[in-house]
């Protein structure tokens, strides 16, 4: 009788908020969480619980600890909008904010109540960047599952290893992983299966995935995982490494005294303003703290001491392209030349190996510079990581797949300066096919063609079918073989060419970033 009651108030609550209770809102909205009720809202199929806390504000003498358990509310909570954004400062893959009270997350279940699969996704963002509230869910929900989206802590508020702080960084994967213990509680009670949870996220989001696999801590929180062109960083920064970066920003931000009273005084606009100094290029990277990390994320993957779960791991074929935007075109204040490019070989891997490389990768008339280096940074950073992965994972009897989305085609949704040539199969342009139409995403190209639509629609299937099952084939299907070192075979993900392809390895000249030899 208590909870019916409940229900009842929270249906009043919610007509009294809400333009009309017979736009999806009633008793089938309330929903009963460890902490109260929280009443969401419905579009179609789907059924929106949005910005709700799954752990408390890290601010005051929080700010730089573990997260901690959410208040507790008495009321029914109306969860019908996002939470805020974590700090951050505006970017082309972020909505500035300063609110430190952003440990938020958001359900997408079905109207129709079962016992769905879960995926829990994390967003990217080069862990300095991003929010959940960018990422429209549905089409993965009308596939049958339930999507988890969050909020974690971000640059210096995220990952600042400082001696006078509690642990060593790794506050934003702590959180990841405070989400998933959430999920464990809560998620059955809005129709979700907490013993069927795939994580998956892209760039920061997938290096956070990998490293949630790496993570003893994680242990049990999650049954299979998807890592979008995540593989790009695998050595997270030592103790001592780190908290000499800490310090450096802790003197900058005015905290010479280097106590945690000083730190977590600071206003948030100062660590902002100062968070690049533990960053490199826009990227921040967690820390092997012993505890969170033990070992990087390279050795505990080649010991073959992870968290042993299903993966699907995949990279796009042009992923620098976008990222050389801010990391190169803006910092230089033009596109590089053909005069610049093995004066900029030289500066990242060396004379000796810039003309080897000039070799592997020749300027010709068919493209620009930029795209030519792009191709480097691109197999260096991306594709042959992600394959050192694949082939790991594979050799410790864990099931992988792997693909490569390689739509030359994709639309923009970044708000970045047109390129002579284009930017192909840019870093994150999967993620519109993946989450069509999400409302955060601007698109500055053109909608989906016919043949992107039914790309998406069979993506969507394939990550929704590996949810349930372990495996993206439907039943009876094979199209996608699992990948083995004696199967060298990717998904080349393409529209209306969707196929196995056995020459990524050849075409991204792994063979000099990665020797068959060599682990990773």
């Amino acid at each position: 009788m208590k909870f019916r009651l409940t229900q009842f108030l929270a249906t009043l609550i919610c007509c009294s908020f809400l333009a009309a209770c017979s736009g999806g809102s009633g008793p089938d909205n309330a929903v009963q969480t460890d902490k109260g009720v929280v009443i969401g809202k419905t579009i179609g199929n789907v059924n929106y619980y949005l910005g709700i806390p799954y752990a408390a504000a890290p601010v005051g003498n929080l700010r730089w600890q573990a997260p901690q358990a959410a208040i507790a509310w008495n009321q029914p909570r109306l969860s019908t909008t996002f939470g805020p954004a974590c700090p951050q400062l505006a970017s082309p893959f972020g909505t500035a904010s300063n609110s430190e009270d952003c440990l938020r997350l958001n359900v997408f279940a079905p109207v129709a109540r079962g016992s769905y699969p879960v995926m829990v996704w994390i967003h990217g963002g080069g862990l300095t960047s991003g929010e959940s509230s960018d990422y429209d869910p549905s089409a993965l929900v009308n596939s049958g599952v339930i999507v988890v989206t969050l909020n974690y802590r971000l640059g210096a508020l995220g990952f600042l290893t400082h001696p006078a702080l509690a642990g060593a960084g790794n506050y934003g994967l702590m959180d990841q992983q405070a989400a998933l213990k959430w999920v464990q509680t809560n998620i059955a009670s809005f129709g979700g299966n907490p013993g069927n949870v795939t994580l998956f996220g892209q760039s920061a989001g997938g290096m956070s995935t990998l490293a949630q696999i790496s993570s003893p801590l994680s242990a049990g929180l999650f049954h299979k995982a998807i890592v979008q062109s995540g593989a790009y960083n695998l050595q997270p920064l030592t103790i001592s490494t780190a908290q000499a970066l800490g310090q450096t920003f802790a003197s900058a931000t005015g905290c010479a005294s280097q106590t945690a009273a000083c730190l977590q005084a600071l206003p948030v606009s100062t660590i902002l303003a100062n968070a690049n100094l533990i960053t490199a290029a826009g990227s921040q990277l967690p820390t092997v703290d012993l505890n969170v990390l033990p070992t990087t994320i390279a050795q505990s993957l080649s010991s073959g001491h992870f968290n042993k779960v299903p993966m699907i791991e995949g990279t796009t074929e042009h992923e620098y392209s976008i990222l050389s935007v801010v990391a190169i075109d803006s910092v230089q204040g033009h596109q590089l030349t053909a005069s610049e490019y093995p004066t900029y070989l030289s500066g990242i891997f060396g004379a000796s190996n810039a003309t080897l490389l000039q070799l592997v990768y020749p300027l010709t008339p068919a493209h620009t510079p930029a795209w030519t280096l792009d191709n480097i940074l691109t197999d260096y950073g991306f594709a042959c990581n992600g394959r050192s992965v694949a082939r790991v994972i594979s050799t410790a009897g864990v099931p992988v797949y792997t693909y490569e989305f390689a739509d030359a085609n994709a639309p923009m949704f970044f708000n970045v300066p047109l390129r002579t040539d284009g930017y192909g199969a840019f870093h994150a342009s999967e993620l519109a096919y993946l989450f069509p139409g999400s409302s955060g995403k601007v698109y500055y190209g053109s909608p989906l063609t016919a043949a992107q639509t039914a790309l998406s629609t069979q993506m969507v299937s394939f990550w929704s079918q590996f949810a349930k099952t372990g495996n993206p084939n439907a039943s009876g299907s094979s199209l996608w073989p699992a990948y083995t070192s004696s199967n060298d075979t990717d998904l080349s993900m393409v529209p209306g060419a969707v196929t196995g392809d056995t020459t990524f390895a050849s075409a991204h000249n792994c063979a000099i970033w990665l020797p068959a030899d060599v682990g990773l």
